[in-house]
């Protein structure tokens, strides 16, 4: 369920193609529509001017249709016509396409209801380096963070779901390549954009710029092209946090089977980012069989963070025992949604670090083509890394009481809980100092590629024949470091002094929701703590066994080959396609540490590798067949692989700070695989309509589930440590429906409309386990059902466009034995845009996203176990561009 004071009607309409706000059509007049590489075999599609929004579309469509295989794209428009911030935001106007949002900003996506680490993603072709989530340590390793791609400088992102045996293997969603500008297309061509933003939570205008210059020879044979982007947000979210919800924790009271909660965190999280991006392209094509293309791309994104929380624990043992007030207890199913407990400590707590992600991609291609034949040699090096700057790592700085908890989640998942205690939580005098933390993580990506093609085309039924090998080398090096410093344990606030501590910056936490819980309380500076403890000394001090458990190096070589070939027979309805192989072998080395104790009790750290080795053969069809001039009809076979994420793959143990638990991973992880059949139909009744519907299904093997050990941790007793297994099974079957339409048949004004849409639906045949408890139909990150609505009207120098993209709930972690899952339930976003040419080369543009200020949530096993409220309100930004 959405708050939200707007609600758009549910359509049962789609898209498959949709031009996005970026770069491009503001670069005057002119980008073809063009098929990426490695796929060139692609007919070739008329030349569209893309001026406009429709005629973006148009390009896109034509793409489509043109293709060889299943593929959706987004062609580049006007800079930031649509709010669109980074590529994946751009990429939900995709059919099949939903995207995870962390405060606000587009970060994951998932494709036909399958989760960010099964899509497979590139720049201009190539495998690129993934950047991590380092804030608190959340790093995968196949997740590609988008917010590092800006939308400026994207020219084109193709989404396939059918894949060939040319493609990089490596995804069972989609194989997603964004495509940056290249200047032999563009001309002699320069374009700007200066934007002002302004987010109604934190009420703060932030600048943004971009720019792009291209340049072309006289005889069209070399081309440069650089572009830039400086962009700055000032972000604040309010968010009702609870962890989970905990099955007998407190049985010996309530009796066996019921959930009560664990950490509970009212909390207002604040972001400063600024984004500097660059790109630079070169290419030399002295005659129409030799062409050189070399790609240099470049981001810094800086995330200054700072959290306010008070921390709430009534399931942690560490310091006092809870206990629950027999008699208290309010009982819904098998859920006790109120209650007293006592002994429960409450924490004020300040987070603050400096979260850098830095991606470097460099490229070079070099195409020969004599005569039928053609040749391709392609070297990729890409390097992103995630870390603190120095000084600059995550600070947790802590104060807190012990007292009674009273809580009633009764009203329901959508309404603020009542968390009450009889000690003050704004006297500083009641609180004691914490354990101060101070972590430091490093997560270094390194992506390095080189791939030969070659190819010939032939006359008559068998059309083409093409062939490859790649090396392909990914390795991952994590480091992290844990100081937990006990120095101010136990010490009174009153004398640790009053630099220690301060009122709670900000006002109105969650003002809209009523209720008594709590909204003003102390908390810590932000560098007392560190000050005061984290002498050069500590700095200085030696590795630990937990800093040993926690870092990792895995190292994955990959060497593939291929062969394809294409065939045309010219019937009564034309039949064309593709049939091909694929051969992948995979070698990988995971390297971490073991740690034990000897005779004296003192940590002995053992250098560990596990290597595996396995080679997987991937057969593809891909079949066309032109029912009409304008009906297509496409079935596709494959069989795909997916390799674990590589921090599931790493032998690494991380034990939490708060609750006796732990996360591992596991070396010998085999990769999912899976069989998929796609068969669609594509209706082009005029150059300005599409209407396209596809049927899916996928076929899973060794999915990877949780599996739940009692491990022992010296100085932490038993602690439930929760790592990844093969052994659960999935299925997958869907629709998706696609239309776009242009309204010029309609009487002007109204000639001016146009209209696009998208729908899927997606049913998960399920069954795993997440410890010991059983998970059905249901996969993490899958909608069941999502849809997108966008009209348009552009006439004269006046274009406008309001989108509704909305997803039904879904499972967001499993839990474990002892935990219930959680789920984030449907949620949509309304985005809208005006944009006003002010005189053939100056345009102004106002738009905004999520206008209708709607409100994440989140719940547990069932709607009775509350666990989430997250609000980061609308963003508006007012943008002058200029082209000339």
């Amino acid at each position: 369920m959405i708050r939200s004071k707007f609600k758009p009607a549910r359509c049962a309409g789609a898209v498959a193609v949709l031009a996005f706000a970026a770069q491009g059509a503001w670069l005057s007049q002119a980008h073809a529509a063009e098929v990426a590489e490695p796929a060139a075999d692609v007919a070739a599609v008329d030349a569209i001017v893309v001026t406009s929004y429709g005629k973006s579309l148009q390009a896109a469509a034509a793409l489509k249709r043109s293709a060889a295989y299943g593929l959706d794209a987004i062609n580049a428009e006007d800079i930031g016509k649509f709010p669109t911030r980074n590529a994946a935001e751009a990429l939900q106007l995709v059919t099949g396409v939903t995207i995870d949002r962390q405060r606000g900003a587009g970060l994951y996506v998932s494709v036909r209801g399958l989760g960010p680490q099964f899509q497979y993603v590139e720049l201009n072709g190539r495998s690129i380096a993934v950047n991590e989530l380092i804030e608190n340590g959340g790093a995968k390793g196949r997740q590609f963070r988008f917010e590092v791609l800006p939308s400026e400088l994207i020219s084109q992102i193709e989404v396939v779901k059918t894949p060939t045996a040319d493609m990089d293997e490596g995804a069972l969603g989609g194989n997603i390549n964004i495509k940056t500008f290249k200047p032999l297309d563009l001309g002699d061509k320069a374009a700007f954009s200066i934007r002002e933003t302004y987010g109604d939570v934190r009420k703060k205008a932030d600048p943004s710029a971009s720019g792009l210059l291209s340049w072309t020879s006289a005889d069209n044979t070399l081309g440069l092209l650089a572009s830039g982007l400086y962009d700055e947000r000032h972000v604040r979210n309010d968010r009702l946090y609870q962890v989970g919800w905990n099955l007998d924790k407190f049985k010996s009271t309530l009796g066996g089977g019921f959930y009560t909660p664990s950490r509970t965190r009212p909390t207002i999280e604040t972001e400063h980012r600024k984004l500097y991006s660059g790109a630079v392209t070169g290419q030399w094509r002295p005659n129409g069989d030799f062409q050189t293309d070399v790609d240099v791309l470049v981001t810094r994104l800086d995330v200054d963070y700072d959290e306010f929380g008070l921390d709430i624990y009534p399931d942690d043992t560490t310091f006092q025992t809870p206990v629950f007030v027999a008699g208290s207890q309010k009982v819904v199913g098998d859920t006790v949604v109120g209650g007293t407990i006592n002994n429960v400590r409450w924490m004020a707590s300040r987070e603050t670090s400096l979260n850098r992600h830095d991606l470097t991609a460099v490229g070079l291609k070099q195409a020969w083509t004599p005569g039928a034949w053609n040749f391709n040699a392609e070297y990729a090096f890409s390097r992103a890394r995630s870390y603190h700057p120095d000084g600059q790592a995550t600070k947790r700085n802590r104060l807190a009481f012990f007292g009674p908890l009273t809580y009633d989640f009764s009203r329901g998942y959508t309404s603020i809980p009542q968390l009450t205690t009889t000690v003050d939580y704004t006297n500083p005098a009641n609180f004691v100092g914490q354990a101060f933390d101070y972590t430091w993580k490093d997560s270094r990506d390194t992506d390095e590629t080189l791939r030969l093609d070659g190819g010939r085309v032939f006359d008559g039924w068998f059309t083409k024949i093409a062939f490859g090998a790649e090396r392909h080398e990914m390795k991952r090096d994590y480091r992290r470091r844990d100081w937990v410093l006990t120095n101010a344990l136990n010490v009174p606030t009153s004398t640790l002094g009053a630099s220690f501590y301060e009122a709670l910056p900000y006002s109105g936490f969650l003002s809209d929701f009523s209720g008594n819980t709590p909204r003003n309380w102390v908390t810590p500076t932000t560098t007392a703590f560190y000050n005061s403890l984290f002498t050069p000394a500590v700095a200085a001090q030696p590795l630990s066994a937990a800093d040993a458990r926690n870092s990792f190096v895995v190292d994955q070589k990959i060497t593939s080959g291929y062969v394809r070939g294409d065939f045309k027979f010219d019937t009564a309805m034309p039949i064309s396609g593709n049939v091909g192989v694929r051969y992948a072998r995979t070698e990988q080395v995971a390297s971490g540490t073991l740690t034990s104790t000897n005779a004296q009790n003192q940590p002995v750290l053992t250098p560990v590798s596990y290597p595996q080795d396995y080679g997987n053969w991937l057969p593809s069809l891909n079949v066309k067949v032109e029912v009409r001039d304008d009906l297509i009809a496409r079935f596709a076979a494959s069989r795909v692989v997916n390799r674990p994420n590589i921090t599931d793959s790493a032998p690494r143990i991380s034990v939490a700070r708060d609750t006796p638990s732990a996360s591992g991973g596991n070396p010998d992880l085999q990769p999912f695989l899976a069989d998929q059949l796609d068969a669609s139909l594509e209706w082009y009744p005029a150059p300005t309509t599409a209407l396209t519907g596809a049927v899916f299904y996928k076929k899973m093997d060794d999915y990877i589930t949780q599996q739940n050990t009692t491990i022992q941790v010296p100085g932490r007793g038993d602690v439930l440590l929760s790592t990844s297994v093969n052994g659960g099974a999935a299925k997958l079957t869907g629709v998706e429906v696609a239309y776009n339409q242009s309204l010029a048949f309609l009487p002007g004004p109204l000639d001016g409309l146009g209209v696009q849409a998208s729908f899927t639906v997606v049913d998960a045949k399920a069954n795993y386990l997440a410890g010991n408890r059983p998970i059905r139909d249901n996969l993490i990150g899958l909608s069941k059902t999502s849809y997108n609505l966008v009209g348009y009207y552009e006439k004269g120098p006046l274009a406008a466009r309001l989108g509704w993209f909305w997803r039904s709930r879904y499972l967001s972690g499993t839990g474990s034995t002892t935990t219930a899952e959680s789920y984030i339930d449907a949620y949509g976003s309304l985005d809208g845009s005006i944009s006003y040419d002010l005189t053939k080369n100056y345009a102004v543009t106002l738009e905004g996203s999520n206008l209708t200020d709607e409100i994440r949530y989140v719940y547990g096993k069932t709607k009775d176990q509350p666990m989430e409220i997250y609000h980061w309100g609308r963003t508006v930004s007012l943008t002058l561009r200029g082209k000339f």
